[in-house]
């Protein structure tokens, strides 16, 4: 592991913020989409020698695991890691004031280690130490836990604390500040800070924002408005005190007596974007005031590959793993090359599944997965609107089986319902349709998942998608989507050539019982006949969803598109 001293002479040039940021499997630092997509930006990174460190919290209760009884009802218990088994813990002691205390950091580094041998930090911000009093040394441990209060100082810690820690660890230099979503927005409050020197903060002017807006950039992945943090500004004074909350006032950062993380996001950084083309209009929708870009989310291409798809691309594409874009030589890998790897991928999905689920699935019938986060919005149900409709394509087109995964907020009593009715479906068509529900879904399962299904399920109600992943870490195994039109998949579908929509309307909102009928369809006169009586052009699909999607929508492009036109962009 890199000494601390090290890393810091390297002076990386962005300091990149996320509440949330998957590194390792055993480490519950990620409950979901963002923080994969966050350590997936941040591999990418290394793999490209860009300057850069992460920061974020340490999480040492992590999000939580996830129990399903036979009814599928979800029950929660909070994790339990060793931090230093994975960590080194840095000798600095930075600290930031929360509700008048001062609460010591001891920040933790993680090192990312790139293909070329390019090192990317990650800091991790931790409470739990004898100089904090009891309820802060509460504030790293759990992600996205308690009420909107410890929230608050949570973002706190992330925004303020974060930029103590840089500063406390040498990183002095650093030119742009990228804040992945809201959470982090309280750092542009720290920057000004830092702008204001010994000036008062009630005395802040525009041209003082403006010098801290020079420095940042932010990126929303929120199109739900109830998905973004609010806080009363009651709250935050008592949090972050009168002049910061007068400050943030003074500027505009706050309406109707309400700070909006988003908003201020958006008022403290030069450059915007969404994630997705449509999620950028969705976003400026919302935020008519605000200039905004797109930049679409990828996903890390040697992480998401299966082992036997890594073998195939190294026989083939040699400079795959430093070079995504030698991806788009997969449409000349011999089709049975490409079948005999998802055969060993779909094996060792079907072995996992028997080990966590205690039954057997048939390698021969088409398999279907669907791992999202369990919530109203992404319609895990959809498939079984009509669930008579369902077993007669099973019994008339060919077998079909479907696994599925995903975690509900402890919260979200309508995405435990989600899980219910899968369950539900389940017993239903027994006998007809075998239905998995696999609990504890995180980056291991979903390595299994993505590249052994034979098909990718997606049916979120539009426009809330804003970009999602999961079906970009299918097509880099060759697993084709079934989706619904909206996030990435408005720019991904090619239809009957890198997978199929569900709908053909590309319209801005839902309609239920169409997307139900379309999804049947689909998988009717589609999917299922070629599956089962043309595999050489099912084949053919699968190869050239590695060939289009795989090297596009992938991390590496992700990064040169921040790096050209969100850090360093030519027109400045």
């Amino acid at each position: 592991m890199v000494q601390q001293g090290a890393v810091a002479a390297s002076l990386p040039v962005v300091a990149y913020f996320s509440m949330e940021i998957a590194l390792d499997p055993r480490m519950p630092t990620y409950s979901g989409g963002l923080g994969v997509l966050a350590g997936d930006y941040l591999r990418a990174a290394a793999d490209s020698g860009f300057p850069l460190v992460g920061v974020s919290l340490l999480h040492r209760k992590g999000y939580f695991h996830q129990r399903l009884d036979e009814h599928g009802r979800q029950t929660e218990a909070p994790c339990s890691w060793v931090p230093h088994e994975f960590l080194e813990a840095l000798p600095v002691r930075p600290s930031v004031t929360i509700e008048g205390r001062t609460v010591h950091i001891r920040p933790w580094l993680y090192v990312l280690h790139g293909v070329l041998g390019h090192e990317v930090p990650v800091y991790l911000l931790d409470t739990d130490i004898p100089e904090n009093q009891p309820w802060d040394r509460t504030l790293s441990a759990f992600l996205y836990g308690g009420d909107d209060h410890y929230r608050l100082c949570q973002e706190a810690l992330l925004g303020l604390g974060g930029a103590a820690t840089l500063r406390a660890l040498g990183h002095k230099h650093v030119q742009s500040f990228h804040m992945n979503e809201g959470h982090s927005a309280l750092l542009g409050l720290a920057l000004l800070q830092d702008a204001l020197g010994d000036k008062d903060m009630e005395t802040v002017t525009s041209e003082d924002l403006a010098r801290v807006r020079h420095q940042c950039v932010f990126t929303t992945h929120t199109p739900v408005p109830a998905g973004h943090d609010k806080f009363p500004m009651d709250m935050v004074r008592k949090v972050l005190g009168e002049n910061r909350a007068t400050a943030l006032e003074r500027l505009g950062c706050c309406l109707d007596g309400i700070l909006n993380m988003t908003y201020l996001g958006l008022v403290f950084s030069r450059y915007v974007n969404g994630v997705s083309m449509r999620h950028e209009e969705i976003a400026h929708s919302m935020f008519p005031n605000f200039p905004m870009s797109a930049i679409t989310n990828g996903v890390h291409a040697a992480t998401w590959a299966s082992p036997p798809f890594q073998k195939l691309f190294d026989r083939h594409l040699l400079q795959w793993r430093y070079d995504n874009l030698y991806l788009r030589y997969a449409i000349g890998i011999p089709l049975d090359e490409v079948q005999q790897a998802h055969a060993d991928a779909k094996r060792a999905l079907l072995e996992e599944v028997k080990r966590r689920a205690r039954t057997g699935l048939d390698p021969g019938v088409l398999t279907i997965g669907f791992a999202r986060r369990a919530t109203t919005h992404k319609r895990a149900n959809l498939l079984f609107t009509d669930l008579q409709r369902l077993e007669s394509i099973a019994r008339r087109a060919g077998p079909l089986q479907v696994i599925y995964a995903g975690k509900a907020h402890p919260k979200d009593e309508g995405g435990k319902d989600q899980i219910r009715m899968v369950f539900q479906a389940s017993e239903r068509l027994r006998g007809i349709v075998r239905v998995i529900y696999l609990e504890e879904y995180d980056l291991t399962l979903a390595k299994f998942l993505c590249s052994g299904v034979d098909l990718w399920l997606n049916t979120p109600q539009r426009p809330l998608e804003a970009s999602g992943t999961s079906g970009m870490k299918a097509a880099i195994n060759g697993v084709p989507s079934l989706s619904i039109l909206d996030g990435w998949w408005l720019e991904g579908c090619l239809e009957g050539v890198t997978g199929w929509s569900i709908g053909e309307d590309r319209s801005s909102t839902s309609d239920p019982s169409a997307e139900a009928v379309s999804l049947y369809n689909k998988l009717e006169f589609a999917i299922l006949p070629m599956f089962y009586g043309r595999p050489s052009d099912y084949a053919s699909i699968m190869r050239s969803t590695i060939a289009v999607n795989g090297s596009y929508f992938n991390a590496e492009r992700m990064v040169l598109q921040y790096v050209e036109n969100a850090y360093w962009p030519r027109s400045a």
